[in-house]
């Protein structure tokens, strides 16, 4: 695939980014990477071959297992293969091959995740990411490998191997309804979007934080295709994918948070005021000023006003940072009415207001079951 300079040199300084000190910074990278797509992937795989610092490496994999590229698999394979990769290399490259299961080189995937499940010469951390991304399979499939596991000298692995299937079945079904949204397709017919959005809130951590990022995508698309009498209740399970990633302490939603604000034309639903509540940061301060100064609708204003003050608290900003300034700049007015919100309710720092308290009374999008 030919990439043009402009984009290659975007996807150089992404990757690049993947190395750096900062987990926003890797992160917000992740998340770009992964809109890229298959244009990432022959630097990814690069980068994940490479002998790079742990943390790069695991954040090429995670990019990877979100885009889901076949040409993902070898370089993860071969890095479940080596007896002297990371752990956390390792359990990102399970990640990777958990995808391609069901692909028509899924018995290699397969072979390889099941040998490091039963090597009790390796970390139990890249034993458990293998066992767990084997589960993806019918129970029926992976019993012997749970038999084996059943008498492991590793409490880890026993206790994973004899977790029952009937015990597992209501907590895996979430894991499953939002792994084949991000990986098949979104569910159709009535009641699939509240379906996901159901199983978003229940999956907890179950899932790669690179698959809710996929779901998100995807959830965006599906809105952007839908008539307006049928796009709100997509937005509202987008809205339940950006709370899932922001309760993860995660990053990678927030340019999809600062896009839906700049075009927003009404209010959203609250969900994606409490997913900026808890995950926001500075970039995101400047859309909440702008969708501030249009709002008309004193829930929406109210909202957008706790979230701008709950950001300014946790970043501890002050009337001298830059972005503050240039919303004085653009904004004069409305930056008297934030401020004020903020220096009257300092003494709620760190709390999220309505704003973080999903489906909070009173606000337009509530998205209960």
């Amino acid at each position: 695939m030919s990439i043009r300079a402009s984009s290659s040199s975007q996807i150089e300084s992404l990757v690049a980014s993947l190395s750096a000190a900062s987990t926003a910074t890797r992160e917000a990278a992740v998340a770009r990477l992964t809109v890229m797509g298959p244009r990432a992937v022959e630097r990814l795989v690069a980068l994940a071959g490479s002998s790079a610092p742990a943390a790069a490496r695991t954040a090429a994999l995670r990019t990877l297992e979100a885009i889901g590229d076949p040409r993902a698999l070898t370089p993860a394979l071969d890095i479940l293969a080596d007896a002297g990769s990371e752990p956390a290399v390792g359990a990102a490259a399970a990640g990777v091959a958990r995808v391609f299961l069901r692909g028509r080189r899924g018995a290699a995937a397969v072979d390889r995740l099941t040998a490091v499940a039963l090597d009790r010469g390796r970390a139990d951390a890249l034993r458990l990411a293998a066992l767990r991304a084997l589960r993806a399979l019918d129970p029926a499939t992976i019993a012997p490998v749970l038999a084996s596991l059943a008498e492991d000298p590793s409490t880890a692995m026993r206790a994973e191997a004899l977790t029952k299937h009937t015990s597992r079945r209501a907590t895996a079904d979430p894991v499953v309804t939002v792994t084949s949204a991000a990986e098949q397709g979104l569910p159709e017919g009535t009641g699939g979007a509240a379906a996901l959005r159901k199983a978003l809130g229940a999956v907890g951590e179950a899932v790669p934080l690179p698959t809710l990022l996929r779901v998100v995508e995807r959830l965006r698309e599906r809105e952007a295709a839908e008539p307006a009498a049928r796009r709100e209740e997509w937005t509202m399970t987008r809205a339940a994918a950006h709370v899932a990633l922001a309760s993860r302490g995660s990053r990678l939603g927030l340019y999809d948070l600062r896009e839906s604000l700049e075009a927003a034309t009404t209010p959203l639903p609250v969900e994606f005021l409490a997913a900026l509540s808890t995950a926001g940061d500075v970039s995101c301060l400047e859309p909440i000023a702008g969708a501030h100064a249009r709002a008309k609708n004193a829930w929406w204003r109210d909202h957008l006003a706790d979230a701008f003050r709950t950001i300014v608290a946790r970043e501890k900003l002050t009337r001298r940072h830059a972005v503050v300034k240039r919303i004085e700049k653009r904004w004069p007015q409305t930056l008297r009415e934030l401020w004020a919100s903020a220096s009257d309710k300092a003494g709620g720092a760190g709390k999220a207001g309505g704003a973080g308290k999903p489906g909070g009374a009173g606000g337009p999008g509530r998205s209960g079951g």
